[in-house]
């Protein structure tokens, strides 16, 4: 079992607090794991009685009638009721699979689970605990649904520092398969490669576009598949849904409606399976609305959509950046400046601008720099913004950290995704 300190210190923290803590993330990524594992072995290991924790598995069939929010809040009120003295913990997994109750009694009123969990929370004796694998499941506002009684804690597949704690040995070695193969939790156990590709190719045609697809009624399911490929192929680069429309719209000579794409990659975002980025304008303080950037949340699952047939090192590492900055639970946007000079007015990129509470640096993500043009492509975004804040660019060809002349500081990769630099 690998340790999931990160996330288990955060539900730890997070005991008692009168919140429902809400635990999110994409299928098979180690929610469950997390709670009702580790976390249940930390509560045993701290005294808390095995029959004071009562739980849910509701994509389990044993558990179907559970999925009427009503039965189960009354069968949890049935425990915890009148009991005072004794304090009672809630586990519920894949919350998203309730289904809203029309109370015909009373004027066909629809009762939902966000209903339910609010007049559990009223309990002082119940501390509540549920997971969910996407956002329209818990509603995208989720702060709104709990009035604003919820902690969210959103959980990853393996960092590269968690899948380096299982595999060991040469930190290279283990990236490179890292790198192919992601971090979902299941592929650290997988010893044959064909196996772990027919795992991913698994989890994302039985698990992932099904999710998607009957969760959102998708009519059009090859237009679903196309803007996977586009968006696997395209990772950290900038696009918009009208972009993503012409070139279906080209290939399938069929015309395609941007605001289906638009809706379909929403339904993609939701189900955590891929990330959007937005750009934002350094000295304008600003975001602009369209072109983002998409970057998947496992890169294994981004190579198995491409058959393996698109390897792009400098933009996986960007993906592999992007993902560890916000596992970390950074703030992350695509920051742009404006370059004014010899009368022309352009914008340059800086790959991410990083905000902790109030807190921020600007990140340059370049796989090598080896040329002076590559060296002035890289820096000359970072030292537009002309202020104080840290800036760092994270590379894969130095063999140790260093500041340059310039005060901007010069990070290899691995010490950056193993922790051995803080940059707040």
């Amino acid at each position: 079992m690998i340790e999931r300190d990160f996330y288990l210190n955060q539900m730890i923290r997070s005991m008692w607090n009168g919140e429902v803590k809400v635990i999110t993330g994409i299928r098979r990524c180690g929610k469950s794991v997390l709670l009702f594992e580790l976390f249940y072995e930390y509560l045993l290991a701290n005294g808390v009685v095995e029959d004071q924790i009562i739980k849910f598995e509701l994509d389990q069939r044993r558990y179907y009638q559970y999925r009427n929010p009503v039965l189960l809040c009354d069968f949890v009120e049935s425990i915890v009721k009148d009991k005072a003295e004794k304090k009672f913990y809630l586990f519920i997994d894949e919350v998203q699979f309730t289904r809203p109750f029309v109370d015909k009694e009373h004027g066909n009123e629809v009762v939902t689970i966000y209903d339910m969990l609010n007049e559990l929370r009223a309990y002082k004796n119940l501390d509540v605990y549920v997971t969910g694998s996407n956002s329209k499941g818990l509603s995208s506002d989720i702060a709104t649904e709990f009035r604003g009684r919820a902690t969210q804690i959103r959980v990853h597949p393996f960092s590269f520092a968690e899948f380096y704690s299982a595999v060991g040995g040469d930190e290279k070695t283990a990236l490179d398969s890292y790198i192919l193969h992601g971090g979902m939790p299941r592929i650290i156990y997988m010893e044959n490669e064909q196996d772990k590709k027919e795992y991913l190719f698994s989890l994302y045609q039985e698990l992932y576009i099904k999710d998607i697809g009957e969760r959102n009624g998708i009519e059009r399911e090859d237009i679903l598949n196309h803007i996977l490929d586009f968006l696997a192929s395209q990772i950290g680069s900038l696009t918009n849904p009208t972009n993503i429309a012409n070139t279906l719209t080209g290939e399938n000579k069929e015309k395609v409606n941007p605001a289906l794409v638009s809706n379909y990659i929403q339904h993609i975002v939701d189900s955590f399976l891929i990330n959007v980025a937005k750009r934002y304008d350094v000295k304008g303080k600003k975001y602009f609305k369209y072109p983002n950037k998409y970057y998947y949340t496992d890169l294994g699952l981004r190579n198995v959509r491409l058959n393996y047939r698109q390897y792009d090192p400098g933009h996986i590492m960007e993906n592999i950046i992007y993902n560890e900055l916000i596992r970390r639970r950074y703030s992350v946007d695509i920051g742009v400046v404006s370059d004014r000079t010899k009368g022309q007015n352009r914008q340059k990129e800086i790959d991410f601008v990083v905000n902790s509470a109030d807190k921020k640096i600007y990140i340059q993500s370049a796989y090598r720099m080896d040329t002076p043009d590559k060296i002035s492509s890289e820096l000359s975004s970072l030292l537009l913004t002309k202020d104080f804040f840290k800036k760092i660019v994270i590379r894969m060809d130095i063999p140790h950290n260093f500041f340059d002349a310039n005060g901007i500081f010069h990070c290899n990769l691995i010490d950056f995704l193993l922790g051995r630099v803080e940059f707040f």
